[in-house]
């Protein structure tokens, strides 16, 4: 796949570009089936699969306080849309001079002058353009004077339940991380790099490496039932994300135990895959009570994930 960067990258139009258009954050299975049309239309017409998003997220310079906390970060993003098999991911630069740019200009100056956009596919509500001016109605103006064809899509539904970015945020911040696959297509993961903690998991016989990531969005404060990824090792493990309010330390952090593990693997990247939401984060009377809570967490992990495997993006795909 290629990427663009920076629309002055683009010296000449890709040959017969189908494109969508979208901040597309997760990469749900709404967002897939988007780019399997994009790339099906695109292969009719022996044509270039483009798809189209911004850099930062809009709102991130708009109004960065109603921003949300994205689901994918920014190469997670690239990476999930590369898997899709997409010819081009354009990740143009937002703004505030793109964001007053007029609808018109958008598409004269970048869909057809910089892309040579050939058809152009958009969910049912997407607008764009100062004001939101670009609507379907004026795309598909847009698209008789220029020479594009427009395709609105319905509603991608699962169970009468639309899929949506929003949606998918609030089940991870309920915790929901087993639901939550039926929308991702996968298991909601994230990647940190191991830091040093307060060390109090080794003298109460339960080590963890402490993540510092830069994941936005995090699942609700409390202990998860993980698998982690170190390199081509799969281990499992639990996970505590909260404040440890037993010893009242009151910053968050993110702290995975790995079972049979005892290699130094501080500074390291690990993923870890969350893939069952055990019990909500506690104050405990003291050590022994909550190494006893650990001990039964742990035993709880291990029945869990002794024959679950872990869902990820390629499992699903085929290019075709």
């Amino acid at each position: 796949m290629k990427i663009i960067r920076d629309l002055t990258e683009l010296t000449s139009p890709p040959p017969g570009a189908v494109v969508t258009i979208g901040n597309f954050d997760g990469i749900h299975l709404g967002h897939r089936e988007i780019f399997r049309k994009v790339i099906r239309m695109a292969a009719e017409i022996r044509g270039t699969s483009v798809v189209f998003t911004f850099v930062p997220h809009p709102l991130k310079v708009l109004n960065p306080a109603k921003a949300p906390p994205l689901i994918s970060t920014y190469e997670e993003k690239e990476r999930l849309i590369e898997a899709s098999c997409v010819d081009m991911l354009v990740c143009c630069p937002f703004t505030r001079s793109l964001a007053a740019m007029s609808a018109e200009e958008f598409v004269r100056d970048i869909l057809v002058g910089k892309l040579g956009i050939r058809r152009l596919i958009v969910g049912y509500d997407y607008a764009f353009g100062k004001g939101r001016e670009g609507d379907v109605s004026f795309l598909r103006r847009k698209g008789d004077e220029f020479g594009f064809g427009v395709e609105v899509l319905e509603p991608i539904l699962r169970n009468d339940e639309v899929y949506s970015s929003t949606r998918i945020r609030e089940m991870i911040r309920e915790g929901l991380v087993s639901d939550v696959v039926n929308h991702l297509g996968r298991h909601f993961n994230l990647q940190g790099t191991v830091v040093h903690g307060a060390g109090r998991g080794g003298p109460l016989g339960f080590p963890t490496a402490n993540l510092q990531t830069d994941k936005e969005i995090l699942p609700k404060n409390g202990v998860y039932a993980v698998k982690i990824r170190r390199g081509e090792e799969i281990l499992d493990g639990v996970a505590n994300i909260g404040v440890n309010p037993t010893f009242g330390v009151g910053k968050l952090s993110f702290e995975v135990h790995i079972f049979d593990f005892n290699e130094k693997i501080y500074k390291e990247n690990l993923r870890v895959y969350f893939m069952e939401r055990l019990r909500d984060e506690k104050t405990f009377a003291g050590p022994e009570e909550l190494i006893e809570a650990i001990r039964q967490d742990a035993g709880q992990a291990r029945k869990i994930l002794k024959d679950r495997r872990i869902m990820e993006y390629r499992e699903y795909l085929d290019c075709g």
